[in-house]
């Protein structure tokens, strides 16, 4: 009998309803994969793979021009901590369709999100060390689980098409560790944990703040911020993204959610002037869908929404009504290919980050090669 509850339980396509399905492709990484990018059919069968140098440090997206947008895992530095083999990236490239390098810009630091914009400029996330006062700085946590003394915190960075430098945020220098302190189960190596950035606006940024459980927006002309979601509305959330109607799109984990005593996870739209929630997708029960890290959710074009059960490799496609008419999971399971993290984290895994969903339209390659 498989011994693997998710092979046990079905991989590949479980299901599609084509009246209620968006039709398109599917992009995704497996996390564990050795530079696999998958990009499947609206059926699950496979209609293109990359095989790139790097793991995944998290994600891959396709361009406008068709492009490969491309985070990679290099490890190319000594990991401050544990967790860094999983969600550090490094490589921040672009690929052809048969794999070949057109650009890459490299920052051994940086970690989770990058945001490659179709002119070649990059908006990512990276980490500085804080130590002795500055470490102590930070509230909350689990006391004594600094890395080594030092708390890791976050800066958002953003370079051109040549790898000049454009903009640069420090979350030390203008977030208050008493408003933004660490949830009380999360470990103090890393602060406060930017999982995703996207621009809002030419000059405004709005960032996922995971182990403080926040959403906020910054200005690029001032560094100054304001919060859009705090630990009331979202817990370790994920994948804050602009709708472009003033609403914004999140994946809300539920991992330690206030008032809460069941995990669970949802999707949620919020409204950014108010913060208020104005849509919201949860399974029924509720704690039939949950991932308790990583996961992402992309708006389609027939107001569909693709959402991504990340750590146990599940893409599934909902209505606005909530109604599942697509769902894929992962038939990609392996161990990390580097010894180090497979050392660390030995499990079988199908775990994606995100995965986006494509028109044919828009792949102009497709069915060229």
């Amino acid at each position: 009998m498989e011994q693997n509850t998710l092979k046990r339980r079905g991989t590949g396509l479980i299901g599609i309803d084509p009246e209620l399905s968006w039709p398109g492709y599917t992009l995704y990484a497996p996390l564990a994969g050795n530079g696999i990018v998958d990009l499947i059919d609206p059926n699950g069968e496979l209609a293109h793979r990359w095989n790139l140098p790097y793991r995944p440090g998290r994600h891959a997206r396709l361009l406008a021009d068709g492009r490969l947008a491309y985070n990679g895992a290099t490890l190319a530095i000594e990991p401050p901590f544990a967790m860094w083999r999983k969600y550090s990236g490094g490589s921040m490239a672009t690929y052809d369709p048969n794999g070949r390098l057109l650009t890459e810009f490299r920052d051994d630091h940086q970690h989770h999100d990058a945001h490659h914009y179709d002119d070649g400029r990059i908006l990512y996330t990276a980490v500085r060390p804080l130590t002795g006062a500055a470490a102590r700085r930070i509230e909350g946590g689990v006391p004594g689980t600094e890395a080594d003394g030092v708390v890791w915190a976050d800066v958002i960075r953003e370079v051109s098409a040549d790898g000049s430098p454009l903009w640069e945020w420090h979350a030390v220098d203008h977030l208050d560790p008493a408003e933004f302190g660490l949830q009380p189960h999360y470990w103090r190596e890393h602060w406060p944990l930017i999982n995703s950035v996207h621009p809002l606006d030419e000059h405004t940024v709005i960032a996922s703040l995971r182990s403080v459980s926040a959403v906020i927006t910054i200005d690029r002309r001032t560094g100054e911020y304001t919060t859009l979601a705090d630990r009331t509305v979202v817990a370790q959330q994920h994948h804050a993204t602009p709708l472009g109607d003033g609403r914004i799109l999140i994946f809300d984990n539920g991992t330690f959610r206030t008032g809460e005593s069941v995990t669970y996870s949802r999707v949620i739209e919020i409204d950014a002037r108010t913060g208020e929630p104005t849509w919201t997708y949860q399974d029924s029960p509720r704690e039939a869908f949950f991932t308790p890290f990583m996961g992402g959710a992309q708006r389609l074009p027939n107001g569909n929404t693709l959402i991504t059960e990340a750590a146990f490799g599940r893409i599934f496609e909902i209505t606005a009504e909530g109604r599942i008419c697509w769902e894929y999971v992962v038939p990609t399971f392996t161990t990390y290919p580097d010894p180090g993290t497979a050392e660390v984290f030995p499990s079988l895994s199908n775990a994606i980050f995100r995965s986006y969903r494509y028109a044919a339209q828009d792949i102009p390659w497709l069915g060229t090669l």
